[in-house]
């Protein structure tokens, strides 16, 4: 049992037989172990130089308190397990750094099913541990943007999300108040007229993109996993510039909107003109909103004079110009 302390078998027994003596000599400790009077002597000689046990007179010896004795050991050994921990945990990097180079396929996991693509986008958003980058294209191929439960949860864990809405997805049924919510979870939102591509890259590690959808007339959807290499780098950068260009939606349900500096607009104002410069139809926000189209209308014109614009360009661009959003 001590052996994780560096005792071999011997060493132990003399040293459990100390601790229940008290103290003893090396003849009296040989007959009560069984063992041999030189062996047992070459092992007490050997305790006393590691500080195990000590002499109290000629040839009897006493234990040191485990606590002395055993316990630094014990740190010594399990610092020895940490260092061999890391060490093989960098042996395992290099190693799966070194496949990946010699195996395209580690580079590039091809996902050959819907059902396949739902697991991994399950698993990502699950294992994330700091950011998760979406590009959300109109339609769905794997679920709709309100079932991604998986979201929710990675948000509620303090994972950082930022979503790239394509305009025409904001334009479907029940999306406004879906961005809403997640923006009020944490999600920083942003829009764009389209995008070139569905992806989801979980902590700069791991990205997921759909590659073929219709094969033959048939739904046939396939998808890669693509790991760390030039080629995630390259969609990283894809992503990083598409957010540059979009549009920031912005929300806040208790009117506290951060870093708008002196801009006159409230919460609901700036939500409205984030859905107007991302350039959602009046009417689709009016229906999302649960408002008539003649309330948004009015609302609009309320942006468009305090803006001094003629026209929703104008509104965006005194927005831009204004840093409204």
């Amino acid at each position: 049992m001590l052996k994780a302390a560096g005792l071999d078998e011997l060493e132990e027994r003399v040293y459990r037989a100390l601790v229940r003596a008290g103290e003893a000599d090396t003849p009296g400790l040989a007959a009560e172990l069984g063992a041999g009077e030189a062996e047992t002597a070459r092992a007490l000689a050997g305790m006393r130089e590691s500080g195990l046990v000590r002499e109290v007179a000629p040839g009897r010896f006493a234990p040191v308190a485990p606590e002395v004795a055993l316990g630094p050991r014990l740190v010594r050994g399990q610092e020895a397990i940490d260092w061999a921990r890391q060490a093989i945990e960098q042996l395992s990097e290099e190693y799966r750094a070194s496949a990946r180079r010699r195996d395209a396929h580690r580079l590039i996991e091809v996902l050959p099913s819907r059902a396949a693509l739902r697991e991994q986008v399950r698993h990502l958003q699950d294992s994330a541990r700091e950011e998760v980058l979406y590009f959300c294209r109109a339609g769905h191929v794997v679920m709709p943007s309100q079932d991604n439960d998986e979201e929710l949860q990675a948000l509620g864990r303090g994972v950082g999300y930022r979503v790239i809405y394509e305009r025409a997805l904001l334009e479907e049924p029940g999306m406004v108040a879906n961005v809403a919510y997640g923006i009020k979870l944490g999600e920083q939102a942003r829009a764009v007229r389209t995008l070139p591509v569905r992806m989801m890259i979980a902590d700069r590690e791991t990205a997921l993109l759909p590659l073929v959808q219709h094969v033959g007339g048939m739904t046939e959807l396939t998808a890669a996993l693509v790991r760390d290499s030039s080629l995630l780098e390259a969609l990283i950068a894809l992503f990083e510039a598409q957010w540059e260009r979009a549009t920031p939606i912005r929300f806040s349900e208790d009117g506290q909107v951060a870093d708008t500096g002196s801009c006159p607009l409230d919460a609901d104002e700036l939500y409205l003109l984030s859905l107007l410069v991302a350039g959602v139809p009046e009417k689709t926000i009016a229906s999302q909103l649960g408002l008539s189209l003649r309330t948004v209308q009015r609302r609009v014109y309320h942006l468009m004079r305090l803006a001094g614009a003629q026209t929703r360009m104008q509104l965006a661009w005194h927005a831009a110009r204004e840093h409204w959003l």
